[in-house]
């Protein structure tokens, strides 16, 4: 099995878990409680600018659950709001929309009750967190190349997100 975590867009193999009951979602729950699927059960999972939702002292009991369901070798694809990138945006950009927008894509849209973010994520951050629930191979990457979502987002020219593969 493969899980797509908050996503909304469907793929043959690929399963939707998310938060909110919507179409073509297939298992419905909060990302730090995977308790419905078996350890070693999960090939692959996605998130795309999900992870940054889950508060600062959810996101260790999060990881491990990612990490138990997963199968030997599984992949855990994991996209979120690159601070580094829009924190130096922010600071060279003049324009008071553009901050704006940089502004929601650090803190959340906040559309919803469960758009805001609680958490931000530099490489050296994801990749310390990754490690020490115990992911061996961590790499960032500049595209997973498996859905068209906001891991790919550019709105000025260049991504504003830090894509990673983690290796169980």
């Amino acid at each position: 099995m493969k899980i797509n975590i908050g996503g909304e867009q469907t793929k043959d193999g690929w399963k939707i878990f998310n938060i909110q009951k919507k179409p073509g979602v297939d298992f419905i729950g909060d990302i730090s409680d995977l308790s419905q699927f078996k350890d070693n059960s999960v090939e692959e999972i996605y998130i795309s600018h999900v992870f940054e939702h889950v508060p600062q002292k959810k996101v260790d009991k999060t990881l491990k659950g990612i990490f138990r369901v997963l199968k030997p070798s599984g992949k855990f694809y994991v996209s979120v709001p690159d601070m580094d990138v829009l924190f130096e945006e922010f600071k060279n950009i003049k324009d008071k929309k553009k901050k704006i927008h940089i502004l929601r894509m650090i803190f959340g849209g906040q559309v919803d009750e469960y758009d805001f973010h609680y958490f931000g994520y530099s490489y050296d951050i994801l990749h310390d967190f990754l490690k020490s629930v115990g992911f061996k191979k961590i790499e960032k990457v500049e595209k997973f190349n498996l859905f068209e979502d906001t891991s790919d987002y550019k709105p000025y020219g260049f991504p504003i997100s830090l894509n990673v593969i983690a290796e169980k």
